[in-house]
C-alpha cells in the first residue's frame, strides 16, 4: 500500500515506528529466555497472594518441560492445557513451548462434547487440567488420543497452609470438584519434581513453525484451529511492545490481568507482552468475582487493565470501585468486543485513564488496531492499525472503500495466521492474496480512524434499511436505569425483519414504555426496538462475550 493509503502513519504517537521487525527473534522461546535472564529477580506472575519471580518461572518451566519429554512426547506434539488463571498456567505454557510441543489452549468450561471435538481436531496427546474439570475429561478420554493426564488443584502452588485452606474450601465446602477416576495420572507438583532429573535439550524452531493452535469461538460452524506460528506471536507481542513503549517503564509494570489467559487476548497482551517488558501479571481466577478483582487492585500499584465492556462495566457498578486508587492507573485496554461509549466515557471519568479500545481477531494474534495512548485516542473507534499492519474496507462488489464508506473489515500484516488446522478451504475463504477476511463490518475515516459497524452475521435488515446491532445498544444502554443490553433481528411480516432487544435493568423502576420513549429520541423510526425482553442477567462466554447468537435461537 502507499503512504497515501496509510493515512493512519501520520497519527502515530511520536516514538511510534511504523514497523516492527518481526524477525527480532527466531523463535519465541528465545524472547522468553532472554526475560528470564534479563529480570531474573523480578516478580513474574502473582495469584491469591503468591507471586513467582522470572528467575523461578525459568527454573521450574524448564522442570516442567523436560518432564513432558520425559513421558515420551516429541517437538511438534500437542498439549491440552485447560485452566482458568492460575500460577500452574505459565509454567505448563512456557515449559511446553521450551520443549518444542504445541500448546492447544482448552476453555475449562467446555462440555465433554466440546473437549472432544477440540482434542481429536487437535491430535493432543498430553493434557494438563485441573481437578475440577477431570470428571468431564473422564467420559470422552477413552476417544482421544491423550496418553499424558497431569492433575493439578487450584492451590496445589500456593503454599502451605493456604494452599491446603484453599483447596479444602474448593472440595468440601463448595463442592467445586464433581468425582471422577482417571488412571495414571500424575500431579503438577510431582510432574515439576520429576522433571529435576532429566535436561531440557535447546530450544529449535523457526519463525514459521506453529506452536499455538487456538480454536476460534465456533459462532459460525465448527470450532477451528487458528495455526499461531512464532513468528505470528511475535510480531504481535512487539507490534504491542512498540505501540506502548512512550507510556511504559520496561521492569516496573504491574498488570492486572482478569481475563483468562487461555483467551488469545490475554494470552498475548498480558502473558507474552508483559513477560518481553518485565512487568508483574496479577492474575484473577475468576473474572465474574468483582471483589477478587478490586481486592487485586489494592493490594497492587496496577499500571495496566486489560478487559472487556461487560466486565469494565461491571467494575464501574461495583460501589467499592470508585474508592480505589487510581493514581498508578496509566493504561486500559479494551477488546474482544465492542467497548460501548456510555462505558468508555464513565471509565475515564472515575479512573481518570483513556480506555483504549482496539480490534483483532483469534487469527491475527490478536491485536490488529489500537487507539493512541497519548491523548489522542478517540472513544468510539477502534483506533489505528498498529505497526506492520495494513487494513482495508472492502465493499458488498469487491471493491476497496474510500473514506467513509461501509465494507468489510480486511487486514494484513506478520501477525495474521498460517491457517486453520487441516482446513484448507476455510483458510482460502478467510485469507484471500494474504488479506484476513474478518467479517466485521467497518467504516475508515480520512485520518485512518476507523469504526466497526457491525458482525455480517448480526447485521438486522428493516425494510431494507441496515441496521447494526452494536448502535441500538449503545443508545439503550446510555439509559441511566439500564445496565446491559443486546439487540437482535426477530421477523417481521411487515419489514422484514425487526429490533429485539434484552435488557438488564440497573433500577427496578425502568418501564418498556419508558425505553422505548427514550430509544425514539435518539434513533430514526426503523432503528428503534419494536420488542423489549426484559431478563435477570444475558447469556456470555466464559470471558464476557454476550452470546447473541443463544438470544437469537432461543426467541
Amino acid at each position: 500500500m502507499t503512504a497515501e493509503q496509510r493515512p493512519w502513519l501520520k497519527n502515530y504517537p511520536k516514538g511510534v515506528p511504523a514497523n516492527i521487525d518481526a524477525d527480532a527473534y527466531p523463535n519465541l522461546v528465545s524472547m522468553l529466555q532472554e526475560s528470564f535472564t534479563k529480570y531474573s529477580d523480578k516478580p513474574a506472575f502473582s495469584c491469591m497472594g503468591k507471586t513467582f519471580t522470572f528467575g523461578q518461572l525459568d527454573r521450574l518451566s524448564a522442570q516442567f518441560g523436560a518432564y513432558l519429554l520425559s513421558r515420551g512426547l516429541e517437538p511438534g506434539d500437542r498439549v491440552a492445557l485447560m485452566m482458568p488463571n492460575l500460577l500452574q498456567y505459565p509454567i505448563a505454557l512456557f515449559g511446553a513451548l521450551r520443549a518444542g510441543l504445541v500448546v492447544v489452549n482448552t476453555n475449562p468450561l467446555y462440555t465433554p462434547r466440546e473437549m472432544l471435538h477440540q482434542f481429536n481436531d487437535s491430535g493432543a496427546k498430553a493434557i494438563v487440567i485441573v481437578e475440577n474439570f477431570a470428571s468431564n475429561l473422564e467420559k470422552i478420554l477413552p476417544e482421544t488420543q491423550i496418553k499424558t493426564v497431569i492433575l493439578t488443584s487450584i492451590g496445589e502452588l500456593l503454599g502451605f497452609p493456604k494452599g491446603t485452606i484453599v483447596n479444602f474450601v474448593v472440595r468440601n465446602l463448595k463442592k467445586m470438584v464433581p468425582a471422577y477416576n482417571i488412571a495414571n495420572t500424575v500431579s503438577f507438583s510431582d510432574a515439576l519434581n520429576q522433571g529435576k532429573k532429566f535436561t531440557l535439550p535447546p530450544a529449535s524452531g523457526g519463525p514459521d513453525d506453529t506452536i499455538l493452535l487456538q480454536y476460534t469461538g465456533g459462532t459460525t460452524g465448527v470450532s477451528k484451529g487458528a495455526m499461531l506460528t512464532n513468528k505470528n506471536l511475535i510480531s504481535n507481542m512487539l507490534q504491542m511492545r512498540a505501540w506502548a513503549a512512550p507510556s511504559l517503564k520496561e521492569g516496573q509494570e504491574v498488570m492486572l490481568c482478569p481475563l483468562p489467559l487461555y483467551h488469545i487476548f490475554a494470552f498475548t497482551v498480558n502473558c507474552l507482552f508483559g513477560i518481553s517488558m518485565g512487568a508483574l501479571n496479577v492474575l484473577v481466577t475468576n473474572a465474574r468475582d468483582i471483589p477478587s478483582i478490586i481486592k487485586a487492585m489494592k493490594d497492587h500499584p496496577i499500571s495496566i487493565i486489560t478487559g472487556l465492556n461487560t466486565l469494565f462495566n461491571a467494575m464501574l457498578n461495583n460501589k467499592d470501585f470508585a474508592t480505589l486508587d487510581f493514581k498508578p492507573l496509566r493504561i486500559t485496554f479494551g477488546g474482544g468486543m465492542a467497548v460501548q461509549r456510555p462505558v468508555a466515557e464513565r471509565w475515564q471519568q472515575v479512573t481518570g485513564c483513556f480506555l483504549a479500545e482496539g480490534f483483532g481477531m483469534t487469527e491475527s494474534s490478536p491485536v490488529a488496531t489500537a487507539n493512541p495512548l497519548d491523548g489522542t485516542g478517540r472513544i468510539g473507534t477502534i483506533g489505528i492499525p498498529i505497526p506492520s499492519t495494513d487494513l482495508r474496507i472492502v465493499k458488498d462488489d469487491g471493491g476497496v472503500g474510500g473514506f467513509g464508506e461501509i465494507g468489510e473489515i480486511q487486514i494484513k500484516g506478520p501477525q495474521v495466521m498460517k491457517g486453520y488446522y487441516n482446513r484448507p478451504e476455510a483458510t482460502a475463504e478467510t485469507i484471500v492474496d494474504g488479506w484476513l477476511c474478518t467479517g466485521d463490518i467497518g467504516v475508515m475515516e480520512e485520518d485512518g480512524f476507523v469504526r466497526i459497524v457491525d458482525r455480517k452475521k448480526d447485521m438486522i435488515l428493516v425494510s431494507g434499511f441496515n441496521v447494526y446491532p452494536n448502535e441500538i445498544e449503545e443508545v439503550v444502554c446510555a439509559h441511566p436505569k439500564v445496565l446491559e443490553s443486546a439487540a437482535i433481528g426477530v421477523p417481521d411480516e411487515k419489514s422484514g425483519e425487526v429490533v429485539k432487544i434484552f435488557v438488564v435493568k440497573k433500577d427496578p423502576s425502568l418501564s418498556e414504555s419508558e425505553l422505548i420513549a427514550y430509544c425514539k429520541e435518539n434513533m430514526t423510526a426503523y432503528k428503534v426496538p419494536k420488542h423489549i425482553e426484559f431478563r435477570k442477567d444475558l447469556p456470555k462466554t466464559n470471558v464476557g462475550k454476550i452470546l447473541r447468537r443463544e438470544l437469537r435461537d432461543a426467541k
